[in-house]
Formats: C-alpha cells, sequence, structure tokens
C-alpha cells in the first residue's frame, strides 16, 4: 500500500550520491553481464548536473575496481544546437571531460548528437541517428534526468509520444534553468538535437534519476496522468522504468507528504502537525474551525481514533504554529518563555552568519540579520566563497573606467596599475563565448562583490572585522563546474568557528541553487561542526545552528522551527539591502528557472509564507523568514 499512488517503480535514497552509486552499480552490472557472454553494451547517456556524481563513480569503478568499457556502444541524448563540439558548454565536451576521458571505452563507439551539422542537413542526420542505434540492437539500458517541466532529454512539454531523433526548440524556462552553465541566459543556444521519447521508449532498460528541487515534477511524473504536457509521465507505459531519487525529490510523493493515506501511520507531534497543516489549507480553513467530519472526510480518522477530539488536535497543532512565531531571533533576554524557538541566556548572543555567495545574508535573512544587530547581538557574517563567477564583464569595464578616472582625478600615475587595468579590459573587448577568465579578471570580479558585502554590512550597523571573507577553494576554479568539497575548505571552516565561538550559527540550507554551491559550503559548515563537536570544547555543544532558506525556495509550513515577523518597513529597508548588491541587479546570473531578480523572490517568499501563516488563524504579518534547527 504504501507506493500504491505511483504507477512508476520509485527507490528513495538518502542522497544524491546514494543514489549515484546505486545507478552507476546497475550500468557497472549490465556491462559485467553483457562481457561474460561476449555481447555488446549499448547505453543511453544524459548530461546535465543530474548524472555528474554517478559518471565519477563509474570512473572510481574502472580505476579501482577493473570495470572495462571495452563492450560499451554509447548513445547520449542530447546536443545544444548550434555549438562547437569543443564548447565547454558543449554535451560532447562534458561526457568526455565525466566519463569518456577516464575510461577505456573505445572512441569509434562513442555517439554524441552532432551540435554543428549545416541545419538543411539536420533531418537526414537525425535520421542516420536514429538508424545507427537500430544497428546495433537498440539500448539496453537507457539513463534519464528530467527538467522542472518534465521534460526528459529535451523532448520540451508537447512533444510527441510518436516522435524521434530531431531539432527542437528550447522552451525559456529549460534556457533558464540551463543558463547556469553559460552565465546569462542570452548565451543559451535556442535550439538542440534530441532523441524523440519513442526513441527513448524503445530502451529495454529506463532509469531516472532526479535530487533536489524535483519533487513536483516528480510526483507530477510517477502519480498524475500519462499526459504529452509532462513528457515524463509518458515513462509510465514503459515495462521496465524506474526512478531512482534522494529524500528531497521524494518530498511530494504521496507515501512521503501524505502518508496516513498509504496505509498505517506512526502518529508523532510532526506527523499531526503535518496532516493537520495540509487539512487546513486543502479545505482552506484555519486550523481552529476544522471538525471531526473534516478528518473523517480526508483520510484522517486514524488520527482521531489515535488522539481523540479534533478540537484538541486542532490547539495541538496551533499552539505548535503559535510557538515558532518570535521577534527576536537570539532569544527574548531577562524572560523564562519554555516554547521559545530560541534560548534567553546567554544575552547578547554571539551570531555568526554563513553565506554562500556574497548576498545570500541579505537575501535569505536579512529581516533577522537587522533584526539580531538591533537587539544587541555581535554579529558576523562569513561570506563562503567570492562569488566572481556571477560578476558580468560590463561591470569590470565600469569598475577599470572608475579606477583609472579616480587616479587621473587626483593626480596620480600608477603606471603599472594602468597597465594592469589595460589589459584587463583589453581581455574583455576580446574575450571569446567560451573563455575563461584571467586570474586577474576574476581578483577584479571578487573585488566588486567583495565591496558590495562590505557596504551591506555597514548598511546593517556593522563594522568591517565583523565581515569575514574565507574564498573557500572549491570555487575559484575560475569556470561554472566547481571541485568537490576538499579538506582546505571544511579547515577554513573550523578555524572561524575555533577563533568566534559563536552561540548561534545560521547557514543556507537552500539547495536549490543551480550550481551547487549552497550545498558544499553547508556540508563544509556541517563537517566542521562535527568535528569540533569531537574536541569537546565547551562552547560548541552550546552553539545552536539554524538554517534559512529564501533565494532559491522557502521551508515548508509544517517544518518551520522559527518564523521571524517583518514589518513592511523592514520589508522596504531588507529590499534596500538587497539594492546595494547592484552587480546582481537587473540581470541576475545563474537565474535557474526562476526569471525574478533575487529582492522580488524573497519579498515574495517571505509574504507567502506570512499569508500562509495568517491563513491557518494566526496572526497577519507583513512577511516572515523561516528557519529550521539542525540538530549535531
Amino acid at each position: 500500500m504504501v507506493d500504491s499512488f505511483e504507477k512508476i517503480d520509485v527507490k528513495i535514497c538518502a542522497t544524491p550520491i546514494d543514489g549515484a552509486v546505486f545507478v552507476a552499480k546497475q550500468i557497472a552490472n549490465l556491462i559485467q553481464s553483457k562481457q561474460a557472454k561476449g555481447e555488446k553494451c549499448v547505453l543511453g547517456l544524459a548530461t546535465g548536473s543530474t548524472p555528474i556524481k554517478m559518471y565519477a563513480e563509474l570512473v572510481r569503478l574502472h580505476k579501482e575496481e577493473g570495470l572495462s568499457f571495452k563492450n560499451v556502444i554509447s548513445f547520449n541524448l542530447d546536443e545544444y544546437y548550434p555549438i562547437d563540439k569543443d564548447a565547454y558548454q558543449s554535451y560532447w565536451s562534458f561526457m568526455h571531460r565525466h566519463l569518456f576521458n577516464h575510461v577505456d571505452i573505445d572512441p569509434s563507439n562513442i555517439h554524441l548528437p552532432n551540435g554543428n551539422a549545416p541545419k538543411e542537413e539536420m533531418k537526414k542526420y537525425c535520421e542516420s541517428f536514429e538508424k545507427m542505434i537500430e544497428a546495433v540492437g537498440g539500448i539496453d539500458l537507457q539513463i534519464l534526468g528530467i527538467g522542472q517541466n518534465g521534460h526528459i532529454g529535451f523532448n520540451e512539454p508537447g512533444s510527441s509520444i510518436l516522435s524521434k531523433t530531431r531539432l527542437i526548440n528550447l522552451e525559456n524556462s529549460t534556457r533558464i534553468a540551463n543558463s547556469y552553465e553559460f552565465q546569462t541566459i542570452s548565451k543559451v543556444p535556442r535550439l538542440a538535437v534530441t532523441m524523440g521519447i519513442s526513441t527513448i521508449l524503445k530502451a529495454k532498460k529506463i532509469l531516472l534519476m532526479a535530487w533536489g528541487n524535483k519533487a513536483d515534477i516528480v510526483a507530477k511524473s510517477v502519480e498524475g496522468n500519462i499526459t504529452e504536457t509532462i513528457p515524463a509521465s509518458i515513462l509510465q507505459q514503459h515495462a521496465d522504468c524506474s526512478f531512482v531519487i534522494d529524500e528531497i525529490a521524494s518530498k511530494a510523493l504521496t507515501r512521503i507528504n501524505s502518508p496516513w493515506l498509504t496505509g498505517e501511520c506512526i502518529w508523532t507531534n510532526a506527523m499531526v502537525k503535518r496532516a493537520v497543516i495540509d487539512l487546513s489549507r486543502k479545505l482552506k480553513k484555519s486550523i481552529l474551525s476544522l471538525t471531526a467530519h473534516d478528518y473523517t472526510e480526508n483520510g484522517l480518522s486514524d488520527l482521531l481514533v489515535e488522539k481523540g477530539d479534533a478540537y484538541e488536535i486542532n490547539l495541538q497543532v496551533f499552539y505548535l504554529l503559535r510557538d515558532t512565531i518570535t521577534g527576536w531571533p537570539g532569544g527574548k533576554p531577562n524572560s523564562v518563555i519554555p516554547a521559545h524557538p530560541e534560548r534567553s541566556a546567554p544575552h547578547p548572543k554571539r551570531c555568526l552568519i554563513f553565506s554562500p555567495h556574497p548576498d545570500d545574508d541579505i537575501i535569505s535573512m536579512g529581516g533577522t540579520f537587522m533584526r539580531l544587530h538591533d537587539q544587541g547581538h555581535e554579529v558576523h557574517v562569513a561570506y563562503q566563497t567570492s562569488g566572481n563567477i556571477a560578476v558580468s564583464d560590463e561591470f569590470v569595464t565600469r569598475f577599470i573606467d572608475f579606477a583609472v578616472g579616480f587616479e587621473e582625478m587626483l593626480g596620480i600615475d600608477f603606471q603599472k596599475s594602468k597597465a594592469q587595468l589595460d589589459a584587463a579590459r583589453s581581455f574583455i573587448a576580446s574575450k571569446t563565448k567560451d573563455q575563461m577568465d584571467t586570474p586577474e579578471i576574476r581578483a577584479i570580479k571578487g573585488l566588486i562583490r567583495k565591496g558590495e558585502a562590505k557596504a551591506t554590512c555597514r548598511y546593517v550597523g556593522l563594522t568591517d572585522d565583523r565581515c569575514h571573507f574565507l574564498n573557500m577553494p572549491f570555487y575559484e576554479t575560475g569556470a561554472i563546474e566547481k571541485k568537490p568539497l576538499g579538506e582546505e575548505d571544511i579547515l577554513i571552516t573550523m578555524e572561524l568557528l575555533k577563533k568566534l565561538k559563536p552561540h548561534q550559527v545560521y547557514c543556507a540550507g537552500d539547495l536549490a541553487d543551480p550550481h551547487g554551491t549552497h550545498k558544499v559550503c553547508l556540508e563544509a559548515v556541517f563537517e566542521a561542526l562535527k568535528r569540533l563537536k569531537a574536541t569537546n570544547e565547551p562552547w560548541v555543544k552550546d552553539c545552536w545552528v539554524w538554517l534559512y532558506k529564501g533565494a532559491w525556495q522557502e521551508w515548508s509550513i509544517d517544518e518551520i522551527e522559527m518564523a521571524i515577523p517583518m514589518s513592511p518597513d523592514q520589508v522596504k529597508k531588507k529590499r534596500f539591502g538587497i539594492f546595494i548588491h547592484q552587480s546582481q541587479k537587473d540581470a541576475v546570473p545563474f537565474q535557474g528557472s526562476d526569471s525574478r531578480e533575487f529582492w522580488q523572490r524573497a519579498e515574495d517568499r517571505n509574504a507567502n509564507t506570512a499569508n500562509i501563516y495568517a491563513e491557518l488563524g494566526l496572526t497577519k504579518y507583513a512577511a516572515m523568514e523561516a528557519f529550521v534547527r539542525w540538530h549535531y
């Protein structure tokens, strides 16, 4: 009964790494079983951020456990059009960078769609691609990812179930989602070559991977009706298809989101809270207005049997929600409030806000940031990365013009610096589309973001010594793709924690950012705190960790453990703080699937959180910032 709503087999793994290892093992098993029979193994391969860890595991299996790819024939799903195969963003480059250059596959067995063939020859080329697949007996195992709009390969919503390999126009939402690979959406190709849905369905076995913020589209694909408006839902027709997802991507599945509808449920306080909030929102009734009839008619009769009177359940959940709301994020001094989210003592507290990029602090928790300072706490901000890759070349030239003009205005002749600035200007003027910035350009871009971050801290009221720029090495590749979390990143984080010995730590739990920086930064803080806890230093066990979201998504209401209300004036003040980050204003680099500016996203999400609280019967505020506590 647990998975009774799911029309496709779904395996939920704890983390994306666990899921990647599982899929890699399936691929390895198939390769080896084919080798034992003396047969070729035909793989359909995918690109994008989702399969990167899976390819890393295949490379590890090859290098450490002897997995051979000599019998493998590969066909890739898709490719941008037009794009040179040697371009960093091409899927030809991606596959060689992540897999082919590291294993013993025969280059003649590698087949990727041609992203640079003459347009008038594309139809004939696509037909030949289909014939190549047929000639080797079809695809044994097809690997897929899934887009936010449900696309598989580049088969956008509306793609026919009968479609074959073809040139396709990319939806704007797909181009926005993939803009992290190109820095700005204007550089993302508008066309792509893709295997068709019928081509994919011909594969003998299909494994679709989804991590992180794909929960809604995964649930629609697996539990909804088959429709061409959600291409992944058509996979319900395949005889051997499985989705491999992580826990975050599973959250909208009925068995996870509403387990009381799929069988027996253990009614913890958290589960009761989730069920009652879900019922209240579904019926558009405040929590205290729910009746026993409402519970019975909506699959919650078991909750009544276990907990008794409906009104008592309503009160329990109402109080749980009420107690999350506080105007004192650092604890209310000289007070004893047992249900308050934070401790009253000590006061003032030493608070450390970790900001993955130089603007996440003000975007995601600007109201709380300002309130902590205003209430007398010692607030520090640690900017974990330089954020230099998100600064446009136009902004660099603007600052170079200022620097040169400033020297001229003062009558200073700094020949060396002028020569360096002229060289930087010349590089940008001749920079090609896929060319990586020089270290000097990256340094200038980092300096721009550092100046904006310091200006924001001064706006809040912090002195410069409260700003800490960690410049974590994993980020400093000069490319969009970053290195994995390294030992130096962890040691840098530990050093700052040991120096400040904070009572409170705030860090980004928002794992939906399109290039994964938030996730790496969060892992660095978690690992640092775990190691420090093992040292038994007294301050560590008294340090509470609060996770914020806001730049890309928000905590669901049932998850929130501390909600900081904001007045209309506080919302405006936060907005003006975000505006200080001018290099990120008007044209958001790496905006993911959300085309709004960050200040608009933050305000809408904060207002939406406040509105939901009000709809549930709590006090109506202009906005709310939400936090969840992490226990270690």
